[in-house]
């Protein structure tokens, strides 16, 4: 995994922001501003230019067009660092209605630039505890950036589940065979799935536990729980219960029960979250998992993530804002943390040596 850190960005027609170069420090990055000036503009408009994707819901060109533009056309400028070795990567690219294009030191590209972002935004609290299709997304989607072959399985179960889906709902001719060789398949993609779904969680707990002490002074047990039916079977055993479910799948038309339905219980001490938290205690358990996955990345390859913080300081009381500022001035990820609130503006303003970006109707000042 690469070390990147962004170190300049320039973006013209996106939202409200004007075309200007934003300069960035390889720590500490404060974007401060008033409610709807474009400090989360700035970073999704970096996340957008990781991924070619926004992190808001339902989001494409049309909405990341800003509405002055002299043409219907969004263009991205940056300059990367390579952290061991100091080098300098440039990468550029142009989006429209009919797609994009990159390039990489100015070549043609069709590569991402190989960064990895992680955004923060308490908010995503709310849909973690109360969305089972949320927390399965979101333990599919870190899990697979930390194990590339549990990615690769995932995309293999989800193919065959598809597959699986169309022939029980339509029943051509002999589908039921074809239903048992493509269980022998699932069965074995479960199989490895679940095992890897309880490393993770077990790889997270511990650093979800300490971070929670760290931050929030408090000593609270928190532990995840796979919910799961297929936790110690073997893939004989697997088979044999998709078989047992198939006069029950073949009336409905469709896969009722397997590992794409799986849920997560985060327990704080050993209460479920969801039933018997505050909102509060919900949304700092959130914060901590978080915090313990980019530990988990830093642990399995030796650097960290793109940090991205969208104002957490509504979450939080003036003592944990301090604790969280020296949290952040401890690790040796970049981050970009913004804030509207004018007393964590006043603590962030006061960290010696990190960068302070101050934006006002989208233009910096």
């Amino acid at each position: 995994m690469t070390n990147l850190k962004i170190k300049k960005l320039q973006v013209t027609n996106f939202r409200n922001l004007e075309s200007q170069i934003i300069s960035f420090s390889p720590k500490i990055n404060c974007i401060l501003g008033e409610n709807g000036n474009g400090k989360t503009n700035i970073l999704e408009a970096l996340f957008v230019l990781t991924y070619r994707k926004s992190f808001r819901k339902n989001t494409s060109f049309p909405q990341f067009l800003g509405i002055d533009g002299d043409k219907p056309e969004i263009y991205f400028n940056s300059v990367f660092e390579e952290n061991t070795q100091g080098k300098l990567l440039t990468y550029s690219g142009k989006m429209d209605i009919n797609g994009s294009a990159w390039f990489m030191n100015n070549e043609p590209t069709k590569k991402k630039i190989g960064a990895e972002i992680v955004f923060i935004n308490p908010f995503d609290s709310y849909s973690f505890n109360n969305i089972p299709a949320f927390r399965r997304k979101f333990f599919d989607d870190h899990l697979s950036i930390i194990d590339s072959a549990y990615k690769t399985v995932l995309n293999k179960y989800n193919s065959a589940l598809r597959f699986r889906n169309t022939l029980l709902s339509k029943k051509p001719s002999n589908y039921v065979e074809q239903i048992r060789v493509i269980d022998r398949q699932m069965a074995s993609y479960s199989c490895e799935l679940t095992t890897k779904r309880i490393s993770f969680i077990n790889d997270l707990v511990p650093l979800c536990e300490e971070i929670y002490r760290t931050i929030f002074s408090e000593e609270h047990e928190l532990k995840i729980n796979l919910d799961s039916r297929f936790i110690g079977f073997s893939e004989d055993k697997i088979y044999d219960y998709m078989q047992s479910r198939l006069p029950k799948d073949d009336v409905v038309g469709h896969t009722t029960y397997q590992v794409h339905k799986d849920d997560y219980v985060l327990l704080f001490d050993g209460l479920n979250s969801y039933e018997f938290c505050s909102l509060g205690q919900q949304k700092m358990s959130y914060l901590s998992l978080l915090f313990a996955y980019i530990e988990l990345f830093r642990v399995r390859f030796s650097t960290y993530p793109i940090v991205l913080i969208d104002d957490v300081s509504g979450e939080l009381d003036r003592v944990r804002w301090s604790r969280l500022i020296e949290f952040l001035e401890m690790r040796d990820f970049q981050v970009l943390i913004t804030t509207a609130n004018e007393k964590f503006r006043e603590e962030l303003e006061k960290i010696e040596g990190s960068n302070k970006i101050y934006i006002e109707g989208g233009t910096i000042l």
